[in-house]
């Protein structure tokens, strides 16, 4: 399998895992939200960290702009990306916290060839355009105050620098150690963040049913999906992979199915359809081509959560 192939399989793989998140997050909805996702990165940087340690990957020192990005990207891409969604919900339908952050693919079409100092392809931000449309028609609108608003459009911010933050670190670190580093990092913040919040209610013994939620997440999200994730951004480009943000609503449909929570409506359907229209468009034959690595020297200005 080539290196074109592995990039699309990846992001796709990686966002269909990530639209389960909703259904799995449920189960966790009653303990303390900091505390909760300090476990979960707990558990998917011990095995990022030991499938590095396995594959002879050591540490590697960081400058201090690289670690300035690693820092960032922890705490926008996971713990404000987290606080934002949680404050949104409280001022708006989940639905529209949703809509919100699906328009990403449109974002990072425009900001990720910008901030490399390119122009942006008119067919990848085609693409995102139906893309964004599926994932909309998918989820529904929704509604909500200005204040979720607000939140839901911070969900959105850190949703791009999850992405946008680590392309100038991959090509020295590689995705294991940008995945491994990223969620160490979030779990020292998201634990500071905790006990200023909760004290000492920061974390109690998970029920059997959170504890394999727990797991679930910090594995097969946290660590399998960031690894696809960004083991595909140097292949496809920042612009190419948000594509494939529209594969969101296709995971959870299906984790909604296989729970037995309900069978997708014919309305959603017509989403995925759309979003597979808008994937085709975005990546057309003849335009899927290997990009270049991006140099440390990419811009990040005005990436912020």
């Amino acid at each position: 399998m080539n290196s074109l192939s592995r990039g699309p399989a990846a992001a796709a793989a990686a966002m269909f895992l990530v639209g389960t998140l909703a259904a799995i997050s449920s189960v966790i909805n009653g303990y303390p939200l900091y505390g909760g996702q300090a476990l979960r990165y707990s558990l998917a940087a011990a095995i990022l960290l030991a499938v590095a340690r396995a594959r002879g990957l050591g540490l590697v020192r960081l400058t201090p702009r690289e670690a300035l990005l690693l820092l960032s990207l922890a705490a926008t891409g996971l713990v404000l990306f987290n606080v934002c969604v949680i404050e949104a919900t409280r001022h708006a339908s989940p639905t529209l916290v949703g809509t919100i952050v699906g328009t990403v693919p449109v974002v990072l079409a425009l900001a990720g060839p910008l901030l490399a100092r390119s122009r942006p392809s008119a067919q990848v931000v085609a693409g995102a355009v139906v893309v964004v449309a599926g994932a909309s028609l998918t989820t529904g609108l929704g509604g909500g105050s200005l204040t979720g608003l607000a939140w839901s459009v911070g969900a959105l911010a850190c949703e791009a620098c999850f992405s946008l933050l680590a392309m100038p670190l991959l090509p020295k670190l590689g995705p294991i150690r940008v995945s491994a580093y990223t969620v160490a990092v979030a779990v020292l913040l998201l634990l500071v963040v905790g006990v200023a919040a909760d004290g000492g209610g920061v974390l109690r013994m998970p029920t059997p049913a959170e504890a394999t939620a727990l797991v679930y997440l910090g594995t097969i999200i946290s660590a399998g999906a960031f690894l696809l994730w960004y083991g595909a951004l140097p292949r496809l480009g920042a612009d190419r992979a948000g594509l494939f943000a529209g594969v969101l609503p296709v995971g959870a449909i299906a984790t909604t199915v296989l729970l037995g929570l309900g069978a997708p409506t014919a309305t959603e359907l017509g989403g995925v359809a759309l979003v597979i229209a808008g994937l085709v468009v975005g990546l057309a034959p003849g335009r899927l081509r290997p990009r270049p690595a991006p140099s440390g020297r990419v811009r990040t200005a005005g990436c912020s959560g």
